[in-house]
């Protein structure tokens, strides 16, 4: 009932609804290891507020004090989960017992005043400017697709059957994919859950369905639109007349899934030679870093992201010192003054007056003041 309730009335991601379920399982079975004793060797056990028959369970939720959060959170430190997980699987539990309550099953929150971990501050791994170009570089991918392929005759990439669709087919879809990622910062998910109607290449926009149901009109680049057009041409070759309403497809036929997409993009980095591989999300990083270094303003980059708050965009300000300088110098009024590079700034010239300059007027009984 919970899980259906994240899912069908608080809009939830599919991906969140599964994560939250993994959460309460492992959340059960603690519980169940350490209902009445201890939860970590050595330590003292937990209390139980009713009988000895009862044991504390999601079955039994009125049992669960905050004694059993924290000894749960405690044992997830114990073993070393980091510290954003800890963080999903306390906001699990909030939002479990917020449902309970609701449903007036239990009478006290016992997440109430359990704080989440702090946090490490860790910036998103993003590629530099030359490697998103190097990893979208179409005639170097299809060169070393067809030196595998010279080279290994009989080896199969991994994408294709030998009654499936061509290699060179799905490289044209995998360079969409990578495309449409890079080029509109879409979430792995919005672009997996993109349907053929949602993407019109010739309008220069896409249709995405966010978190929690919002929806939005993300634009298209150039290469975006030209890749989006070329995988549209050849789709047919994959649907084989399935009928698949999908955007992108797998070599079945199917929807692509995010462990496909993860291993596109992972060969496409291979492909081009980068020193390591990144995941698609690493591609979404890599849009929003570069438009904030480029001098795209934070709240724009905000609504192209699909962020709902302002301070999850925030996470992409990590800009180098001497892009914050060049910035600095370009737009304060009294940069010039003192020059962070050490160089003495040139003098302006004087401005040459247009008209000549009119005569004194004479204040009452006092001194000529010129006028300016």
């Amino acid at each position: 009932m919970f899980l259906a309730h994240l899912g069908m009335e608080k809009g939830y991601a599919d991906a969140t609804v599964t994560a939250y379920g993994t959460d309460m399982d492992q959340f059960a079975a603690f519980l169940a290891e350490a209902g009445s004793g201890p939860a970590i060797p050595g330590r003292p056990s937990l209390p139980n507020p009713a009988s000895s028959s009862a044991s504390p369970s999601l079955d039994t939720p009125e049992l669960i004090t905050k004694r059993h959060v924290q000894r749960f959170l405690a044992e997830l430190h114990r073993q070393r989960i980091a510290k954003s997980s800890v963080a999903r699987k306390l906001s699990a539990l909030r939002a479990f017992f917020r449902f309970l309550l609701r449903l007036r099953r239990v009478t006290a929150d016992p997440t109430a005043g359990v704080h989440n971990p702090k946090q490490e501050q860790r910036h998103p791994h993003a590629l530099n400017v030359d490697q998103a170009f190097a990893l979208l570089d179409e005639r170097r991918q299809r060169k070393a697709l067809t030196a595998r392929a010279t080279a290994h005759p009989t080896a199969r990439t991994g994408h294709g059957t030998a009654s499936g669709p061509a290699d060179a087919v799905l490289l044209t879809r995998d360079l969409a994919l990578a495309e449409l990622l890079y080029g509109s910062g879409l979430r792995v998910s919005e672009a997996l859950e993109l349907n053929v109607l949602d993407a019109d290449p010739a309008s220069g926009v896409v249709r995405v369905m966010g978190k929690g149901g919002r929806e939005r009109m993300s634009p298209l680049s150039d290469t975006a639109r030209d890749a989006l057009a070329a995988w549209l041409s050849v789709r047919h070759q994959v649907d084989e007349g399935r009928g698949e309403p999908a955007l992108f497809l797998g070599a079945r036929g199917g929807r692509l899934n995010r462990r496909q997409a993860a291993r596109i993009i992972e060969t496409l980095c291979l492909r081009a030679g980068l020193p390591q591989a990144i995941s698609p999300h690493g591609l979404r990083h890599s849009f929003a870093t570069h438009l904030l270094e480029a001098g795209a303003d934070l709240r724009s980059v905000q609504e192209l992201l699909g962020h709902a708050r302002l301070s999850t965009t925030q996470r992409y300000t990590h800009l180098t010192l001497s892009r914050l300088v060049d910035v600095y110098d370009r737009a304060h009024p009294r940069s010039d003054l003192a020059s962070p590079s050490g160089k003495t700034p040139q003098p302006k010239p004087a401005a040459t007056p247009e008209k000549p300059a009119r005569a004194a007027t004479p204040r009452k009984g006092g001194k000529p003041t010129p006028k300016r």
